[in-house]
């Protein structure tokens, strides 16, 4: 499902996708509310700071904030120029160094600023709040003093982030047990997570991955693996105080919560994803949603970069992202072939050329030599271009073999000698993909890395011992073996016994090759939707009303006892790669027209929160299963990961000498 953050709401009542109610409320709630009906100064100074900036980025153009009346965005950490005459707005975090910055500003005879009107991201402690009290030269000034509780980033439509980029590392890495930063970062990341809840008035059934050793008393205990436990604690504390403290919190449940951490699957953020946004982010040198390009200078004899912004606002990037890439790139040809068809003088510009069918490239540089429709043509012939340079690495580099390999390893179709003879005949792969490989093979098939095998398969590779430490620190991420009664370190990575095994492959229709992956998260959600999810593997905080479920999607809850896999993923049908012309349910068009139009039926949010980092296969399950299940579905983590991003991350468990900006790759 993919749709601009305005789609829910036009012509479709009161529901609001999750970025959408995030900016309302960011504009409205807290903007608009500080409007006096009598009030002459309409335009006011808005002061935020490093991460209320972010905050506010993720989710409104400065048009949005222009528009609410304010004239200027001011960094409360930097020398700002008085404007006794104007009112200020103050959108920060409730720290002690914010709260002394806010008092500087507005005590004294000659404040900066006419009026504050101060709002704080999350909840503040009565010790500030009495310290900003007790300044008599405030107080009067002092116009709303206010939580807004909303300190998180809504990076899409129905995803967010905590904005933890280090929380593999203080949470998983080797010193996680002694880290000092530990109970800190779960503090934040739970406190971030609640504000989610309490900006949509939801309150949550809370269930988390639980620990082995809840399952097995004879199973050791880590501080790793109670990670979802501790945070889900944190989690519910902050809610029960949202349900006391906030008007109108909801008594009862109205969604549901599942907290996972990265151990759930190590295969989604290392195994190539062959979708348009996740390509885009995967191949091409993007900062971000980023991307620059060369266009044509306005002169015309020279060429110029442009920066743009692959986002919402864009509707090819909103209708393509969770596309097939081959899908992708047969949709930009047809598109380019209808304009042409539909515009007369690009049929008297195709005519004059000589006769047979025209490259995409061709088509592009037609309707380029039509100005009058350059702002049409604009974001048509990006995507064309951006495409293009996909197709060509995925050629260069051979990606194709080596996804099908990737693949067949994850669903049992091939094993250690597949590895060894594609490692053997294709030298030329990147030491990058190779890794990849490796790392896929290391979490399907542990015990291939007992002793010295591992260290020989990685040498077939060539990898450099920097690349093995990423395998080897895969370790970190892995879950607890039932059957392991005692203590000590094993090499071997003790993850479930479920490896992929060799088996015949069946004779079932794919629409694109490699469409055939889907992260484990998406049977996860399924089950959980149908009350399917085993209660002793994934507990709860909080004993919901007998009705919940019925409510929210009208079946009973069931409980099951889990089977153990013959692989990794089972095989099933690639049901998100169906031809263009099909409406699924959950293609953009198809999407729109279910949200416009049977937007009251939608179901209970099911919101999940990813310890250690969430994928952009993870953010397309969200949307797909959103209109599959009739629930919208929000995927929340600590960040979003590219595979480089991820594996640079999993280097820094164990090599401190390696630094955060690493991850700018």
């Amino acid at each position: 499902m993919s749709m601009s953050d305005s789609d829910f709401t036009s012509g479709s009542g009161d529901y609001k996708n999750f970025r959408q109610a995030t900016r309302d409320r960011l504009l409205h709630e807290m903007l608009r509310a500080t409007r006096a009906k009598d009030s002459k100064t309409r335009w006011k100074v808005l002061i935020m700071d490093k991460l209320t900036v972010k905050i506010m980025s993720c989710s409104c153009k400065m048009a949005n904030i222009t528009y609410e009346g304010i004239s200027l965005v001011e960094d409360i950490y930097k020398r700002r120029q008085p404007m006794p005459s104007m009112d200020a707005i103050y959108f920060i975090q409730p720290t002690r160094e914010n709260v002394v910055m806010f008092l500087s500003d507005m005590s004294g005879r000659s404040p900066l600023y006419k009026r504050a009107f101060v709002f704080f991201s999350s909840p503040i402690s009565k010790e500030l709040v009495n310290h900003i009290k007790s300044d008599a030269s405030v107080r009067p000034r002092l116009s709303t003093l206010s939580e807004m509780n909303l300190e998180y980033f809504a990076i899409d439509s129905q995803g967010f982030i905590s904005d933890h980029e280090r929380a593999l590392e203080e949470l998983f890495g080797d010193t996680a047990e002694i880290s000092l930063a530990h109970n800190a970062t779960l503090q934040t990341i739970a406190t971030r997570i609640a504000t989610v809840f309490a900006s949509l008035k939801e309150f949550p059934y809370v269930r988390y991955r639980a620990a082995k050793s809840s399952l097995d008393a004879s199973t050791m205990t880590s501080v790793r693996d109670l990670i979802p436990t501790k945070l889900a604690a944190i989690v519910w504390h902050c809610l029960a105080k949202y349900r006391s403290s906030i008007p109108d919190f909801p008594q009862t449940e109205t969604c549901e919560l599942l907290i996972l951490d990265r151990s759930v699957d190590q295969i989604a953020p290392i195994i190539h994803e062959w979708t348009y946004d996740a390509m885009c982010h995967d191949l091409l040198n993007m900062d971000g949603n980023k991307f620059v390009h060369e266009v044509p200078s306005k002169a015309g004899s020279t060429s110029e970069k442009k920066e743009v912004l692959l986002e919402d606002h864009d509707p090819i990037w909103v209708e393509l992202r969770h596309a097939h890439i081959a899908d992708a790139s047969e949709r930009l040809h047809d598109k380019m072939t209808n304009f042409i068809s539909r515009n007369k003088a690009a049929q008297i510009h195709h005519g004059s050329r000589d006769g047979g069918e025209l490259s995409t490239r061709d088509l592009q540089k037609m309707v380029q030599a039509l100005p009058q429709y350059s702002e049409q043509i604009d974001k048509l012939s990006l995507h064309v271009e951006i495409a293009g340079k996909i197709n060509k690495v995925i050629r260069e580099a051979g990606l194709r073999e080596l996804g099908q390999l990737e693949q067949d390893l994850v669903f049992g179709d091939a094993g250690t000698k597949d590895l060894i003879n594609f490692l053997r005949t294709n030298q030329d792969v990147t030491p990058e993909n190779k890794l990849r490989l490796l790392m896929i093979f290391a979490a399907i098939y542990p015990e291939k890395f007992e002793g010295d095998k591992g260290e020989k398969l990685m040498q077939l590779a060539r990898l450099s011992p920097d690349d093995m430490n990423a395998v080897y620190n895969m370790r970190y991420l892995t879950l607890p073996d039932l059957k392991k009664t005692s203590g000590g370190f094993s090499l071997k990575f003790e993850v479930h016994k479920k490896q992929a095994a060799r088996k015949e492959r069946t004779d079932e229709e794919e629409t694109w090759q490699l469409s055939r992956f889907y992260p484990v998260i998406e049977e996860l959600i399924e089950k959980l939707s149908k009350g399917e999810l085993p209660n002793n593997e994934y507990q709860c905080m909080n004993d919901p009303s007998p009705s919940f479920h019925e409510t929210s999607n009208g079946t009973p809850v069931r409980t099951t006892s889990s089977q153990p896999a013959h692989s990794m993923r089972s095989r099933r049908p690639a049901t998100w790669a169906r031809p263009r012309n099909s409406d699924d349910g959950y293609s953009s068009d198809s999407v729109l027209k279910y949200a416009s139009n049977d937007f009251k039926h939608m179901g209970q949010r099911i919101f999940i929160f990813i310890i250690g980092g969430a994928t952009r296969s993870e953010l397309r399950v969200a949307h797909k299963l959103t209109s599959k299940l009739k629930r919208e579905i929000i995927l929340g983590s600590t960040s979003i990961d590219d595979p480089a991003q991820f594996i640079t991350k999993l280097k820094m468990l164990s090599a401190q000498e390696l630094s955060i900006d690493d991850l700018q790759i």
